[in-house]
């Protein structure tokens, strides 16, 4: 087992580890750890009430945080013809029809988000075991495939993310930098919350978040009450 470092023991004293938090609690206690050198993301964390075998209770949509997520944004466009001067204009770091696939067929993976015009999909498709596993493929679901390539990049650069349940029913998700304020941070994670209990799939009876933590990088998580 790791050992955990002096700065996560630290924070770890000012957990409770049988209390179940407020959210807006949470992020005050948070915000009171000894950060890492660098810009810690707060993350939620959440085990739903779902069968990922069934077809009928996959969990999967976007979500744009009011404050961004503090990160960077790198956008892949793969198009054609005037998409690629109307994605260039539109500020995508990385633009190309097939000279792009090949380019990422050969390892090339220097961008967070990718959109595609529909035209493109049939020899995108190629990419699938390349981008699916790491939650790159375009999807019409999430936006990220269509003709209005300029709304698609505006949204990535606003702040919207894509979620999706794995195996485990588990989402995990990141709020924002702990350089944001504690209402900045509890915006971006209510409207999460929101947008997860929005995508609960109509088959799923009961409860459907079992459980909801939140965690800062490399301290100790707190549980949330749902």
């Amino acid at each position: 087992m790791k050992a955990h470092s002096k700065r996560y023991k630290e924070s770890g004293k000012q957990v409770d580890e049988n209390k179940f938090y407020q959210l807006k609690e949470a992020i005050t206690v948070l915000k009171k750890f000894k950060q890492p050198k660098f810009d810690a993301s707060m993350d939620l964390n959440f085990h739903l009430n779902v069968d990922t075998k069934k077809s009928d209770q996959m969990v999967r949509a976007t979500v744009i945080l009011p404050h961004g997520t503090g990160k960077k944004i790198r956008v892949a466009v793969f198009c054609k013809g005037e998409h690629e001067r109307i994605a260039r204009d539109a500020g995508a770091d990385h633009v190309g029809g097939l000279e792009l696939i090949d380019k990422v067929s050969e390892g090339f993976l220097d961008f967070d988000c990718a959109v595609a015009t529909p035209e493109m999909m049939r020899d995108l498709s190629k990419l699938g075991k390349v981008l699916g596993p790491r939650g790159l493929m375009p999807s019409p679901k999430t936006g990220t495939v269509t003709n209005d390539i300029a709304k698609a990049i505006e949204d990535v650069r606003r702040g919207k993310v894509e979620f999706r349940a794995d195996k485990q029913g588990g989402v995990h998700l990141s709020v924002g930098k702990m350089s944001f304020n504690e209402d900045q941070l509890y915006d971006n994670a209510t409207r999460i919350i929101e947008a997860i209990n929005e995508a609960k799939p109509a088959s799923v009876k009961g409860k459907f978040i079992c459980s909801l933590s939140v965690s800062s990088s490399m301290n100790p998580g707190l549980n949330i009450t749902v």
